[in-house]
């Protein structure tokens, strides 16, 4: 399944053999330019970056490495390679052959499925679109390069399915995922979170981490789904996605490493010591911790949730990895959630499995964020120092389901109403935190070389050097 790159628009979907669905992508494409260089990164649409590109699906050799304009980029259309009868693998329709067209009772779902996930791709590039101009490394500066590519090319993954599948209802979706923009008061992105900007690079590796962790989750559970073309495009996503987290985890990995390093050096952990030695101190890291981790939670939905269970029981979205799962029926299990008894303690309650989706997945997206935390911690034990970097609890600062509105401590303890604002002042990034952090924000351009916050990498790109120029600005 190798990519035409002869094509205008790269794909492996035989697009030249449906002329109207290619006219109607070519149409689309000079928008989607547009919004590229109006809302794509500042500053940088004419330098030569060492890009990574799609040029087949398979395991091995699926990437080519080459210095590329952004504008430039082969953005295309790639799904993963079709399994031979294939056949729905849970819900009420397992065993059946999988969807090559959307049924009609599942248009609507299946669209505001695609549209919700198309959505975060734009957006999370028009958060990040100022950073280039304070990038702590030339190496930093072309990773940060490299996630935004690929979010826009996972709109185009979407804007393909809704072309191909949903007729003028999906083309005027299509359109519409140009039209909103994150932080616009007036036609902002859907989701919350995306609306939030993403002013230093210290958010951008939380943002990474946990956010880009929680679309990891997201896009497991589409690539279960029974319509065949939006599980195959979203399996290939994750193979591009795999690097979005990278990027978050060893890019907090190496701030953790740098200011350890200065800890040892002037044998103290005081946050106010470290600070004028212009260090990211770990109290401060911890609380940016506290505000991306809880502020992810909410996009998982509600603990129960009857679309959760409508989506399992036809087919439309799995849980991440089916088949690790025993039971792929679930009708007639039970999952025990902790809930508040409405005075001020917990107590459980029985939902059925499949209205407990949500819940399954998001525990299992706290599970592999820990695992990351666990990694951080043992650079700081190997320093010799006692400090944890601690994930809150999943029901701390929750806005939506059974723990929605309820005012809990970081250890998801249930506290007076009143003492709950003085709890999130003290645990998440102050306003002197973020100026603290604004003011480490200073360009570092020259090849191989840092930025004092943040160590170096292990290694380089590709079997690139620290010191080559990943992105030519002169």
């Amino acid at each position: 399944m190798a990519i035409d790159y002869s094509e205008k628009i790269p794909n492996n979907v035989n697009l030249a053999d449906d002329r109207r669905l290619q006219r109607a992508l070519e149409h689309w494409q000079p928008g989607y330019l547009d919004w590229w260089n109006e809302l794509g990164p500042e500053g940088f649409q004419a330098k030569d970056v060492y890009l990574r590109t799609a040029v087949n699906v398979g395991a091995d050799g699926w990437a080519h490495f080459d210095h590329v304009k952004m504008p430039d980029y082969r953005w295309g259309i790639f799904l993963s390679e079709p399994k031979p009868e294939q056949t729905i693998g849970f819900g009420d329709e397992m065993g059946k052959p999988v969807w090559q067209e959307v049924p009609g009772e599942h248009r609507a779902a299946l669209r505001r499925l695609i549209v919700t996930q198309g959505d975060t791709e734009p957006a999370s590039v028009e958060q990040q679109r100022l950073l280039g101009l304070t990038c702590p490394s030339l190496y930093d500066l072309r990773n940060l390069f490299q996630v935004n590519v690929e979010e826009g090319r996972h709109l185009w993954a979407m804007v393909y399915l809704l072309h191909a599948h949903f007729g003028r209802d999906g083309r005027e979706e299509a359109e519409e995922l140009l039209y909103r923009h994150s932080g616009d008061p007036d036609n902002p992105r859907i989701l919350g979170t995306f609306n939030e900007p993403i002013e230093d690079w210290l958010s951008f590796f939380m943002f990474t981490y946990f956010t880009d962790r929680d679309g990891k989750y997201q896009l497991k559970c589409l690539a279960e789904s029974a319509f065949d073309p939006l599980a195959r495009t979203c399996q290939f996503m994750l193979t591009e996605e795999a690097h979005h987290m990278f990027v978050g985890e060893t890019g907090i990995g190496r701030i953790v490493e740098r200011t350890v390093d200065v800890m040892k050096d002037l044998r103290t952990d005081d946050p106010e010591t470290l600070r004028a030695a212009g260090v990211i101190d770990l109290p401060l890291l911890q609380r940016y911790v506290n505000f991306w981790f809880s502020s992810c939670l909410d996009l998982f939905g509600a603990d129960q949730s009857s679309n959760a269970a409508g989506y399992f029981a036809t087919g439309v979205k799995g849980r991440p990895d089916e088949a690790k799962f025993d039971d792929h029926d679930c009708s007639e299990t039970i999952e025990v959630l902790e809930v508040p008894d409405g005075n001020g303690g917990v107590t459980t309650v029985e939902a059925p499995t499949r209205n407990a989706m949500n819940e399954i997945t998001r525990n299992l997206y706290v599970g592999d964020c820990q695992r990351g935390v666990d990694r951080w911690n043992k650079t700081i034990q190997a320093a010799g120092f006692h400090f944890q970097i601690t994930l809150p609890s999943a029901r701390f600062r929750r806005e939506i389901g059974s723990w929605g509105g309820v005012p809990t401590d970081l250890a998801g303890n249930i506290i007076a109403a009143e003492a709950y604002g003085g709890h999130l002042a003290s645990s998440l990034p102050s306003d002197e935190d973020r100026a603290y952090v604004d003011s480490l924000m200073k360009p570092v351009t020259e090849p191989g070389k840092m930025a004092g916050w943040i160590a170096a990498p292990r290694r380089g790109i590709h079997g690139h050097p620290l010191d080559y120029e990943y992105v030519k600005l002169h």
